[in-house]
């Protein structure tokens, strides 16, 4: 990487563009993909040809000798296959180097090895990736070279989703089509074409590379399943918007011109709040590239964390006693000529459609709220959510002082007059400047929270696509239009018909809006009062995937059907069976021939001391204390170990995935933490010299 660089020269510099099609493709041409792009027109093979050809000599001048269909399979992580330009040999010996149409369009690969969930038979190998012209291709350079990526839609033969994209820009459809049909009931004829915005903060640690590769369950889970915690964890808070050490800030500055140049708009780095634990935050891009470059994202996080002796942990809870890590999906939605239909303006209490929006967006959260909680549902956000350090498992809106007082009067009176004025913050210094603040504070504790011109979610695991999120959020708000849409099209009267739904939407929904504490235990009473679900793991949120509510709604808008909900059950259960199974055996593995042995040793280490000063003639007390205080705990370690061992054993015989993933929850991860229990306490009572691996001490502060 170079010490000096000229972001607005080597800004998107690697991508396919849009000012590069300009350059590269005949006028014609690049109309026709516009259309496509834009419209959604389909795309003329003979466009493609002439797009293909273009892509590949601008790819081939960059050093790409191939290409690949990225695609992302519902494994968590994107997948690839490599395809050189180079046909076959000509009797000189030279060889071409093509792409055609043909091969931009659609790939082939191998699917049978992809999670389907019963839709497909494991001997039915063929899958097809289809071209996702919305979002622009690249060249990505690597260790490998540099590759074309063509970033693509993944479905199986018989058509089914098999990928998060795919289902991603149905719902970017429904959600385009249904606040047509709103903006259109207030005079809007000139928007063409509404689309979600989104812009994911990621979180992430950064821990020593060798440190790392002493830690098998770092290797093979990503999250520490033993460590005791160091004396200073992050209570004084520190860390948090701390100087940026220099090899991280080295660390950051190849991070970012790498995203750059894939025209990935990283604009905020910083420490967060627990030691190691940092974060990167990009300006806001349309869901579907939103998507895409969140995956490149963490690509990318690894990669270069490589090149500087450095491990990135995506783990939403690598650290046990420290806070874990999310991923805030911000979300608005915004008309093709620039309106954000979630901005209130100075005076949201006159502005009728905002207020049928956000009043939407309250009965979309609330009936669906269930959906909402499984979209940010995996394995390690069992971890993080509700443990005061994340949201609560309890959906909730954040709607601020000024809109909750305007929701308030809407119910009260069935009339807002006034909204609430920001004011002036006085500093009390005179050098300082008074200047004007806003209207609402914020509130860190929401899940959903309304954050000026859009909502937050901060459920989400920091190493999770935000497909799934946004595709929940884009179908049942676009359901809400629709519902409203349905009612004010019959209307006689227009403004009295709006009037009365924002009021009686207001109403209806008010119970899912909270302005307080999400951490405090009377918030959760007030949640059950309310009638709030409190679904406080995967496994109980996975079965609202197969309700018939939500059958219904993602298939009236051809969202997902039945069989692609259902398909999606069955690999979230195995999944989760899969990675609690996966840590089970780390545990037993690194207790059984690591932790247990070294216990031993130190064992006979204390006894032997304790004979040495016995024949010395002075008193051995001290260390015949300590022996009996590790004896004790390695016998309980040994006793847990056992147990641990034998309930994941049976774990296969539970049943279905359900069952066998319900078995997991309940009897594999208590017998777990009954297992790191005593080691925690055995590795503050071990020498640290024998102890079998880095502590938190060394993989949090050393870095």
């Amino acid at each position: 990487m170079s010490d000096k660089m000229n972001v607005a020269k080597i800004f998107g510099e690697n991508v396919f563009n849009d000012k590069v099609m300009q350059e590269r493709l005949p006028k014609k041409v690049y109309k026709e993909l516009r259309k496509t792009i834009d419209e959604g027109k389909e795309l003329n093979p003979m466009v493609a040809d002439v797009v293909a050809e273009a892509m590949k000599n601008w790819a081939v001048e960059k050093g790409a000798t191939h290409f690949t269909h990225i695609f992302q399979p519902l494994t968590g992580v994107t997948a690839e296959k490599h395809d050189a330009f180079i046909t076959a040999p000509r009797e000189d010996g030279t060889v071409l180097m093509e792409f055609s149409g043909k091969e931009l369009i659609k790939g082939e690969p191998d699917a049978s090895s992809f999670p389907s969930g019963g839709l497909r038979a494991t001997f039915e190998a063929r899958g097809y990736t289809a071209w996702d012209c919305t979002s622009p291709a690249y060249v990505r350079e690597d260790a490998g070279g540099a590759i074309l990526c063509i970033p693509t839609a993944f479905c199986s033969y018989t058509g089914e989703a098999l990928d998060q994209k795919t289902p991603l820009l149905r719902s970017m459809e429904a959600i385009n089509e249904q606040s047509l049909r709103l903006l259109r009931l207030f005079g809007n004829t000139t928007s063409k074409k509404v689309t979600p915005s989104v812009g994911p903060e990621q979180e992430y640690f950064l821990v020593d590379k060798q440190k790392y590769l002493q830690r098998e369950d770092l290797i093979f889970t990503g999250r520490t399943l033993f460590g005791a915690m160091p004396p200073k964890g992050q209570e004084l808070d520190d860390h948090y918007f701390g100087t940026i050490r220099q090899r991280i800030a080295s660390y950051m500055k190849d991070v970012n011109e790498e995203l750059w140049k894939l025209g990935i708009s990283a604009k905020t780095q910083h420490n967060e709040v627990a030691p190691a634990q940092h974060e990167l935050a990009p300006i806001y891009a349309e869901a579907n590239i939103a998507v895409d470059h969140n995956q490149l994202v963490m690509k990318t996080l690894k990669k270069v964390a490589c090149q500087h002796g450095l491990q990135c942990l995506l783990h939403e809870k690598p650290f046990a006693g420290v806070n874990g890590s999310g991923k805030h999906n911000n979300w608005s939605i915004t008309t093709d000529d620039g309106i954000n239909l979630l901005d209130p303006g100075k005076t949201p209490h006159e502005n009728i459609q905002f207020l049928l929006v956000l009043t939407c967006i309250l009965k979309a959260v609330d009936e669906h709220a269930d959906l909402l909680r499984e979209a940010a549902a995996d394995p390690g956000n069992d971890h993080r959510l509700g443990a005061n350090e994340a949201p609560p498992a309890i959906i909730s809106v954040f709607l601020g002082e000024q809109l909750e007082d305007v929701l308030e009067q809407l119910i009260s009176t069935g009339t807002a007059t006034h909204s609430k004025a920001g004011g002036v913050l006085h500093t009390g210094v005179k050098r300082l400047p008074d200047f004007a603040k806003d209207a609402t504070d914020r509130n860190r504790t929401s899940p959903f929270a309304f954050t000026g011109n859009k909502f937050e979610f901060r459920m989400v695991g920091s190493r999770d696509s935000i497909a799934g999120p946004n595709v929940v959020l884009n179908t049942i708000v676009a359901d809400a239009f629709a519902q409203a849409c349905d009612v004010l099209e019959k209307a006689d009267d227009f403004d009295l018909a709006v009037h009365d739904l924002i009021k009686k939407y207001a109403t209806e929904h008010q119970r899912i809006v909270f302005n307080g504490n999400g951490y405090s235990d009377e918030w959760v009473a007030e949640a059950e009062r309310r009638g709030l679900p409190n679904i406080k793991s995967m496994v109980e949120a996975i079965p609202c995937l197969k309700s018939e509510k939500a059958i219904n709604l993602f298939g009236k808008y051809g969202v997902f059907s039945k069989a692609e909900l259902e398909s999606r059950v069955e690999i979230k259960y195995e999944n989760y069976a899969k990675a609690i199974n996966i840590e089970a055996k780390t545990m037993i593995d690194m207790a059984s021939k690591q932790i247990i042995p070294a216990v031993v040793g130190y064992t006979k280490t204390l006894a032997d001391t304790i004979l040495s000063v016995k024949e010395a003639g002075a008193s051995a007390d001290v260390q015949v204390e300590l022996l009996q205080e590790v004896s004790e705990l390695l016998a309980e370690t040994k006793a847990a170990l056992k147990k641990l061992t034998e309930v994941t054993e049976k774990a296969a015989e539970a049943g279905d995935m359900e069952a066998e993933a319900n078995y997991f929850h309940a009897t594999v991860i208590p017998a777990m933490d009954e297992l790191r229990t005593p080691v925690d306490k055995l590795e503050v009572l071990v020498d640290k010299k024998v102890w079998p691996m880095p502590a938190y001490s060394e993989l949090l502060f050393e870095v």
